[in-house]
């Protein structure tokens, strides 16, 4: 066989084959839709993925929200807990005190008596003392004549 029979059998065969499609335009656009639909499914399968990644990722916060008001609470709990204790020993302080205070009240008075009845005998003693001095100055002024 010469190159040129060669050539046109080999043209002859691709026809066959291309004619074994209907219609090569159709067979073009069927292949296009077709990965259009290929498309398309992963097309919704990335969105129900990226659905149920946002509602992993709203479960995620909802948790740390859920866990962080219960830490929350939890420490509002604690600390009214130290409030308390801490009211409650102040509380026991001042009653103290004020037993101590009440209790010295009452030898703070008996105290404060004898420091006074003290004072007034000493200034009653003083008075003793110079009331003598004291009138003969006043005689001695009242009976001198000055010119």
């Amino acid at each position: 066989m010469t190159h040129h029979q060669k050539r046109i059998l080999r043209r002859n065969r691709d026809w066959n084959r291309a004619s074994q499609i209907p219609n090569p335009r159709l067979f073009f656009l069927f292949a296009q839709r077709r990965s259009y639909k290929m498309d398309s499914n992963r097309r919704q399968s990335g969105i129900q993925q990226l659905l149920a990644a946002e509602q992993e990722a709203q479960r995620i916060v909802n948790e740390a929200r859920n866990a962080k008001m219960a830490r929350l609470k939890q420490a509002k709990e604690e600390a009214d807990k130290e409030i308390a204790a801490y009211r409650a020993q102040m509380e026991a302080e001042f009653q103290k005190k004020v037993a101590q205070s009440s209790g010295d009240s009452g030898a703070n008075v008996k105290r404060l008596e004898l420091e006074t009845e003290e004072k007034i005998q000493h200034l009653n003693s003083q008075a003793a003392n110079i009331s003598q001095d004291v009138g003969q100055m006043l005689l001695k002024h009242v009976t001198t004549v000055k010119n």
